[in-house]
């Protein structure tokens, strides 16, 4: 099959590469039929994600077709088309019992970055009854490949972390997909103004058409000052950092309002200040995290039911041969007014 390969930092390839096979019974071959790239994928080219080896097929999203399980999955048979979470769960852990995921002890974040993933002809699944979901009839698999990842990451972290409320004031700091995925699922609870910050102009233009109330272009180095206009000296009710770089995550500290929430989901690569000085006497909390997926049940039926459109986000379509096209597309986003990207197979 073809995959593809991260060689090392700042190297990929699509490459020829063994079809994986049945490790375990609770193991599953999927059939890759759509995928996507993802920031994060991006972070490990960049070398900031070490433990990943050369050698490894990239990728943790997708949909697919079951081409054969293990004889101990139950849920899921041959031909079943199926929706790839991003997080494996053995469903049996101490962790997995708490509904913490991300941190099951035989699985967690594994897809793309200590297993082979899914930007490849086939995957394999392990623990398929808990890390498989069945993809309901007559929804675009575009609109699925959303739920892999980035809309249960956006709600997770950003909207239940953050603890949006209604009548909340809310800042999304980064209008990526991340950041749009967390302005879709926020308004799940009727905050009275979503304010996006971004530099792209582009960005902002379209987080206007999702619902953001106002937006402000942080381009002059002026963001701060401008949320501060807008809430009245205030600042806001909840926080979230959606790019993962010290800039925007100093933003967010700087314009947390007393009893706020910052919610960071982006993903740091370099470390950041944490002025504790001013936030300790402001009564904020500060989550971070990485997601559990226990939302995307949820997420699916209230993407099926078409009251979430998350098929906005695809801006460019590719075919999966054509991978290397489009990380450069999805790696220059600014210049390419991109957001995200669908891989097709065949």
């Amino acid at each position: 099959m073809k995959a593809l390969i991260y060689r090392g930092p700042g190297k990929k390839e699509w490459a020829e590469k063994a079809k994986p096979a049945l490790l375990k019974s609770t193991d599953a071959i999927v059939r890759i039929t759509h995928t996507t790239i993802c920031g994060t994928d991006l972070h490990i080219l960049k070398g900031d994600v070490p433990e990943v080896e050369a050698g490894r097929t990239l990728g943790h999203e997708g949909v697919g077709v079951i081409e054969e399980v293990g004889e101990a999955v139950g849920n899921f048979k041959k031909g079943d088309r199926v929706l790839i979470s991003c997080i494996t769960s053995c469903g049996r852990c101490e962790y997995c019992k708490k509904r913490l995921y991300a941190h099951c002890t035989d699985g967690g974040w594994i897809l793309g970055h200590l297993i082979d993933g899914t930007q490849a002809e086939y995957v394999r699944i392990p623990h398929a009854d808990n890390s498989l979901y069945p993809a309901p009839e007559g929804v675009d698999p575009e609109a699925l490949v959303m739920l892999s990842d980035i809309l249960p990451t956006g709600f997770e972290i950003g909207v239940l972390y953050g603890q949006v409320q209604p009548s909340d004031t809310v800042a999304i700091v980064g209008a990526g997909p991340i950041g749009m995925a967390v302005l879709l699922t926020a308004q799940f609870y009727s905050p009275s103004r979503i304010i996006m910050v971004d530099t792209d102009p582009a960005r902002l233009e379209v987080s206007r058409r999702f619902g953001a109330t106002d937006t402000v272009d942080a381009s002059d180095g002026k963001a701060v000052e401008a949320v501060m206009a807008l809430t009245g000296g205030k600042g806001v009710d909840v926080a979230v950092e959606a790019v993962g770089i010290p800039a925007t995550f100093d933003t967010c500290q700087s314009i947390i309002a007393p009893g706020g929430h910052i919610a960071n989901v982006g993903v740091h690569g370099k470390p950041v200040e944490l002025h504790l000085e001013k936030l300790w006497i402001k009564n904020i909390t500060l989550t971070t995290g990485l997601v559990c997926t226990h939302s995307t049940p949820m997420l699916l039926q209230t993407v099926a039911s078409g009251k979430v459109k998350p098929e906005q986000l695809v801006t460019h379509r590719f075919a999966l041969d054509d991978v290397i096209q489009a990380y450069e597309v999805f790696s220059n986003a600014a210049r390419e007014k991109a957001m995200k990207v669908v891989l097709k197979a065949g």
